[in-house]
């Protein structure tokens, strides 16, 4: 067939390594998703995604290793969704299949898909962080799969902390935005 041996160019959109360098090293909670919820606003209002955005942060250091956005419609692609850019350009960048030394977190705008939380826990992130919930994705109209309280047991039985509702209202905003302008729901 042809086609099958070529190869697939994944990257982010060309503002988002100029809007990373921006920020120093971020100390809080706080300082952390407001950068990731500044990217996924970014991505709604240039038009070159959907609504989520995510960044890896070493944990004790704050410096960010890779940030993602969401690239579903902008590479035709069905699992870009930002965590798993984050995770994906992260350990490219450290070389290495795993974020477990020194210690990262995954910081994103919305609760993780089914997709994302199986990613998250193959990662190696010891930590994740949630802006936005599950039920603001779905008031938006997107389908998160099947994802249970279990599942965040899961991850946090295997030694992952989860941290939940981290500048909420700011990263609901930009799901808000996103429908106001029309934005393509592409899995619902």
């Amino acid at each position: 067939m042809p086609g099958m041996s070529s190869p697939l160019v994944i990257s982010l959109p060309a503002w988002v390594e100029p809007a990373v360098s921006k920020w120093l090293p971020a100390t809080s909670d706080a300082e952390r998703m407001r950068l990731v919820v500044e990217l996924s606003r970014e991505n709604v209002v240039r038009e070159t995604g959907g609504p989520f955005a995510a960044a890896v942060f070493e944990r004790v250091t704050g410096k960010v290793v890779a940030a993602g956005v969401n690239s579903v419609t902008r590479l035709n692609n069905s699992v870009l969704h930002a965590e798993i850019m984050a995770l994906m350009l992260a350990q490219q960048q450290r070389g290495t299949f795993t974020l477990r030394e020194p210690a990262c977190e995954l910081v994103t705008s919305c609760a993780p898909c089914a997709m994302c939380l199986g990613a998250i826990l193959w990662s190696g992130v010891t930590r994740v962080v949630c802006g936005a919930g599950r039920e603001d994705a779905h008031r938006v109209a997107f389908d998160e799969g099947p994802v249970f309280p279990e599942s965040y047991r899961y991850l946090q039985e295997r030694g992952i902390e989860i941290v939940h509702d981290v500048c909420r209202e700011e990263a609901r905003a930009v799901l808000d935005l996103y429908r106001e302008r029309g934005g393509r729901i592409y899995n619902g």
